[in-house]
């Protein structure tokens, strides 16, 4: 079910009846969540159902066992319980084809065969995302981060919480869990707030990501275009690829307001960052905080030295480009950020240069990598590297611009002023006429390229 769909909208209006209209205890409000957010992530295929039931049972029996037994081995032995069950159904549905089958091919290039069995499984959605929100619970468990709670209704709720549930943010225990362990109150800010968030993320995905979409398909789908076309449209998939998934953060968020619960921020004007660490530090701020302190600081971080923190950041942002899919061009995504914050960490612009300088030096590098995330293989990647020095220029190329800016100005206009008023929310304080003009202009053009089938999300796919 996408949140960019009628059949969307008709569920979220009769679970909001439900939630308000109906008088319940608290634990028959996580008991209305968690059967709605069943049905949601059932609505795709109910048979992943047992895989988010499975991964949550495993971790809420190893959160309690953690804190009955006091031998440190023994705790082990259930993280590591944990660790298998998550990460070993991340392997089979999203990695094992693509590692069986590159080892095939790499014999195959030496002259040998090997028939190794493809699963050919499908992927299940959201996947990643709810395991490594799982998976977290038990690991601060066992660093004695959080404390286990025996309130099952209540962690099933908050493993498939269904506005986060398939694309994130991927929340820690210690910030949502507790919410379904106490009565919430919904305001008048939290409905507010709410309100515009669902209407500028369903804006940011359905009025821009999608438009930001055709644009970029509409070379990325040609392999005899070339020239400067390449990098407009390259700056579209940025821009496609930003508003698809902040977008999807924002309704997520929104929801979850109205609900009276608080989601972590998951964007925070990224294309402001003025070196790569300050573009993760905004960018998907769920995951780089998850790989920040389950990967990278317990390999060390930057306490061994130099080289030993260059090693380890190469590693994190290698598995960073795994996480987000089981192919090579998203290997060496991973990889080209690596490197670039390994070398953003010797390189130092002189202080005048710094704020143009650096953003301008990092935008490269994050549109850059965005050619490498977008390319279907790497022999795409070579052909549009080269091609991006040619200096050729379509015919069409003055409507592609026009059509380009046509989209990105509303969204440029939104962040200069949230940037300014250092707020993401800067139409908080506007008298209620400017505000509900800024809403109902953009209901009306979100309701003008309104899909009734609704386009998927990028980041469903991993």
């Amino acid at each position: 079910m996408l949140f960019n769909s009628e059949s969307f909208l008709w569920f979220l209006l009769a679970f909001l009846l439900l939630y308000y209209a109906v008088r319940m205890s608290l634990s028959g409000r996580n008991l209305l969540i968690l059967g709605a957010s069943y049905l949601f992530y059932g609505w795709w295929d109910w048979r992943f159902l047992f895989l988010l039931m499975a991964s949550s049972l495993v971790d809420f029996y190893v959160g309690l066992s953690i804190r009955k037994v006091a031998d440190v081995s023994r705790q082990k032995r259930l993280v590591l319980l944990s660790l298998v069950a998550n990460l070993g159904a991340l392997g089979i549905f999203k990695y094992y084809d693509f590692f069986v089958g590159s080892f095939q091919n790499l014999l195959e290039s030496m002259g040998w065969s090997a028939p190794f069995p493809m699963l050919h499984v499908i992927l299940p959605v959201g996947i990643s995302f709810y395991t490594f929100q799982s998976l977290s619970y038990t690991l601060d468990v066992y660093r004695g981060k959080v404390e286990p709670t025996s309130n099952l209704v209540a962690f099933l709720a908050y493993v498939s919480f269904f506005p986060q549930l398939v694309a994130g943010p991927i929340e820690r225990a210690s910030n949502l869990l507790p919410q379904f362990l106490a009565e919430r109150k919904v305001t008048k800010l939290g409905m507010e707030t709410g309100l515009w968030l669902i209407i500028w993320g369903m804006f940011k995905k359905v009025v821009l990501a999608d438009n930001f979409g055709l644009l970029s398909d509409m070379v990325y789908g040609d392999q005899q275009v070339e020239g400067a076309i390449v990098v407009l449209a390259t700056i579209a998939f940025g821009f496609q690829i930003y508003c698809d998934f902040s977008g999807y953060s924002d309704i997520a968020r929104g929801i979850a307001s109205m609900l009276g619960f608080s989601l972590m921020l998951n964007f925070n004007l990224p294309y402001f960052a003025t070196s790569p660490s300050d573009f993760w530090r905004r960018w998907h701020i769920s995951l780089s905080t998850w790989f920040r302190d389950y990967l990278y600081i317990p390999l060390g971080g930057n306490q061994a030295g130099s080289t030993a923190m260059m090693r380890n950041l190469m590693i994190t942002m290698l598995v960073a480009g795994l996480w987000h899919g089981a192919g090579w061009h998203f290997v060496l995504w991973g990889l080209w950020h690596g490197a670039m914050l390994c070398l953003f960490t010797r390189v130092r612009l002189p202080g005048r240069l710094q704020p143009v300088g650096g953003w301008f030096l990092t935008m490269l590098i994050v549109f850059y990598g965005w050619l490498l995330f977008r390319a279907e293989s790497l022999e795409h990647i070579v052909w549009l590297t080269s091609n991006l020095w040619l200096l050729r220029f379509p015919v069409w190329m003055g409507s592609y611009v026009l059509s380009l800016l046509t989209f990105m100005l509303p969204l440029l206009a939104m962040q200069v002023w949230q940037y300014r008023k250092g707020t993401m929310y800067p139409m908080l304080p506007l008298r209620p006429l400017f505000k509900a003009s800024l809403m109902v202009a953009c209901i009306f053009l979100t309701a003008v390229f309104w899909n009734a089938e609704g386009t998927p999300f990028i980041y469903f796919q991993f």
